[in-house]
C-alpha cells in the first residue's frame, strides 16, 4: 500500500512539473490559479461522478451514492497545477487539477480545468471549475 501511494504521488508530481527538465531549487513558481479558500467543483462521466473541494474537505458523489462522501484532503500546489489527496472509504483518493480547456462530452460546456482522479487503482478523467473561473456554455451557430 505504501509503495502505491509513493507511485501515485510521483505521478502527480510529474504532472505538476511539466516540461522536460527540472528547474533549479527556488526557480519554481507555485501554481496560483486556484486561490486558497476557493471552492473547486469537478465532474466526469462513465461512470458519472462529481463533487467539490473546499476548506480542506472533498465531497465526492456518484450514482450509487447521491448523498456523497465527505472526507479531509490536503492541498498541494505544483508549478503547473494542484492536487488534493486524502482517504475515501479506506481507499487513496488523489485528484490533480490542471489548467486547460475541457469538455465533459455530454453537455455544451467548456471548463477551464482538466481533472485526473485516482481512487485506489481506478483512474478517471474529468473537468473542473471554480466560482471565480466558471465553465462557459458553448455557442451553437
Amino acid at each position: 500500500m505504501y509503495h502505491k501511494s509513493i507511485a501515485t504521488l510521483a505521478f502527480f508530481a510529474a504532472a505538476c512539473a511539466g516540461g522536460d527538465s527540472a528547474p533549479a531549487p527556488g526557480d519554481v513558481e507555485v501554481f496560483s490559479g486556484i486561490r486558497e479558500g476557493e471552492t473547486v467543483r469537478f465532474t466526469g462521466t462513465e461512470p458519472f461522478w462529481n463533487g467539490t473541494v473546499a476548506s480542506g474537505e472533498a465531497t465526492y458523489t456518484a450514482p450509487d451514492n447521491i448523498e456523497g462522501v465527505t472526507f479531509p484532503v490536503e492541498r498541494f500546489a505544483g508549478n503547473s497545477g494542484m492536487s488534493f489527496s486524502g482517504m475515501m472509504d479506506n481507499q487513496r483518493w488523489d485528484m490533480m487539477v490542471t489548467p486547460g480547456e475541457c469538455s465533459d462530452g455530454m453537455s455544451d460546456r467548456e471548463y477551464p480545468y482538466t481533472v485526473t482522479l485516482m481512487i485506489g487503482e481506478e483512474h478517471r478523467r474529468g473537468c473542473a471549475w471554480t466560482d471565480r473561473q466558471p465553465f462557459e456554455e458553448r455557442r451553437t451557430p
